[in-house]
């Protein structure tokens, strides 16, 4: 019965705010780039998943960028990919800033709706997670070269948009994925457990509707069909990070979004995110951001 009913929960994630349902794209055109700043634009990216392809390419500074259940270290040139469906989220780092493009294409654009070779043996197996796509490529990685030569000439076509610039962006995305295919193994060798995946996104899904409310360990053991100690140390090994940190960590960004662009107290703040407590509120929030409500919403409105 356990089993029937997390079913149906996985069935219903299609809806949660966490599957990123806008659309980002032109759909005659679907292909972008967004400069972003973190944490000018927001203090962090919560995990999320959509049903494009994303590419994070670091352009200055330091974060932290999460991809299913690994935490990386990101610095200036670091390239992420993420595959349709996969989980993915940001943070920055105290003192830090990180300045990044959001590259985010439909598989369409590149022709996966097309019956040809190119999109079953290579477009489609990438949609349905049949191949081992490395989600961080370094400076020293032997794919950068020619992955960063890609996504540099693909900025400079959109800047300048010459006549043509649409097939030329398609090429070179074109060009990338033809690399990655040239080093990806086959699925067999992919250790991400999808169930593992899955159950996360049933849990990130119920932060996001109930962050504001008290949300406790055994409610969110329940959401997996696990026990509470159970789920506290699986929670830790996908994530990095404890499920109360967590949960905190979400809450406060929610806090700092409101202080940037609301008129709310910080007593009102306080409680719309899931905070009880005043003292206990600004006294986490201090220690996140090195400065009281006050004084962020004064340095950032």
């Amino acid at each position: 019965m356990k089993d029937n009913e997390n079913i149906e929960k996985l069935r219903g994630i299609r809806d949660s705010a966490y599957h990123e349902t806008k659309r980002h794209t032109d759909i005659m055109f679907a292909f972008n780039i967004y400069p972003c700043t973190i944490p000018k634009d927001f203090t962090f990216v919560p995990l999320h998943w959509q049903d494009s392809m994303e590419i994070i390419y670091v352009k200055r500074g330091r974060g932290r960028v999460q991809v299913d259940f690994m935490t990386y270290e990101a610095e200036e040139g670091d390239i992420f990919l993420i595959l349709p469906g996969h989980l993915h989220g940001l943070r920055s780092v105290v003192r830090e800033s990180m300045e990044y493009e959001n590259i985010i294409f439909d598989m369409s654009f590149l022709g996966s709706d097309s019956v040809d070779l190119c999109s079953q043996r290579y477009l489609q197996p990438m949609i349905r997670g049949k191949v081992q796509i490395p989600a961080h490529i370094g400076k020293e990685d032997v794919l950068y070269s020619k992955i960063a030569a890609c996504l540099d000439a693909s900025d400079h076509l959109c800047a300048v948009r010459s006549r043509g610039y649409e097939l030329a962006v398609k090429g070179q995305m074109l060009l990338l994925v033809s690399a990655l295919f040239q080093e990806a193994p086959d699925r067999e060798e992919y250790n991400i457990d999808d169930r593992n995946v899955q159950k996360l996104k049933v849990v990130i899904s119920r932060i996001e509707k109930d962050y504001n409310k008290k949300l406790t360990v055994d409610d969110m053991a329940a959401e997996c069909g696990y026990s509470a100690s159970h789920f506290m140390r699986w929670f830790r090994k996908v994530t990095g990070t404890a499920f109360l940190g967590y949960l905190i960590e979400y809450r406060l960004g929610k806090a700092a979004q409101a202080l940037r662009n609301g008129d709310d107290t910080v007593l009102e703040i306080a409680e719309q995110t899931g905070f009880d407590n005043l003292s206990n509120f600004n006294r986490l929030f201090k220690k996140r951001f090195e400065m009281t409500p006050s004084q962020f919403r004064k340095n950032n409105g």
